[in-house]
C-alpha cells in the first residue's frame, strides 16, 4: 500500500470522529488488516494524534479559516484539514508541500468543486 492510500484510510477515520467524538477501534482494526507496518504505524499515528489533538486543531483551523468557525466549515473539508494541520505540525516526515498536495487530493476525490481551492487557502495560511 502507499502512504496515499494510508492517509485515504485516517482521513475516513477521522471523518467518523468527528460526528462520535470517540475512537473506533473496531473499524481501526477492520482497515488495517493485512497493511504492512509502516501504513499500519502512519495510520494509528495520524488518527489517534488527530483525536487526542482534535480541539487544538480545530482552533488552528478557525483561526486561518478567515470569516469561517469550524462548524460553518463542510464536515469533508473540516477532515480533510484535520488530518493536514496535523501532519503540518506533528508528522516531522511528512513534508508541508505534501501534507498540502495530499489534502487537495483528498478534497478532489471526496468534496465539492471548490474544496480543494478553500483548503489550499487555508493550509497556505500555515506556512507564513
Amino acid at each position: 500500500m502507499s502512504r496515499r492510500n494510508a492517509r485515504e484510510i485516517s482521513f475516513k477515520l477521522v471523518f467518523e470522529y468527528m460526528f462520535n467524538r470517540q475512537e473506533n477501534n473496531e473499524a481501526l482494526e477492520e482497515y488495517i488488516v493485512g497493511l504492512d507496518a509502516d501504513d499500519t504505524a502512519y495510520i494509528k499515528e495520524t488518527y489517534f494524534g488527530v483525536c487526542s489533538h482534535y480541539d487544538e486543531l480545530v482552533e488552528k483551523i478557525s483561526a486561518h479559516a478567515e470569516g469561517f468557525s469550524a462548524d460553518r466549515i463542510f464536515k469533508v473539508d473540516l477532515a480533510v484539514l484535520l488530518l493536514a494541520v496535523y501532519e503540518i505540525n506533528y508528522v516531522s516526515d511528512v513534508p508541508y508541500k505534501v501534507s498540502v498536495d495530499e489534502a487537495i487530493n483528498l478534497a478532489k476525490k471526496y468534496s465539492t468543486e471548490k474544496s480543494s481551492k478553500y483548503i489550499n487557502g487555508v493550509l497556505s495560511k500555515f506556512a507564513r
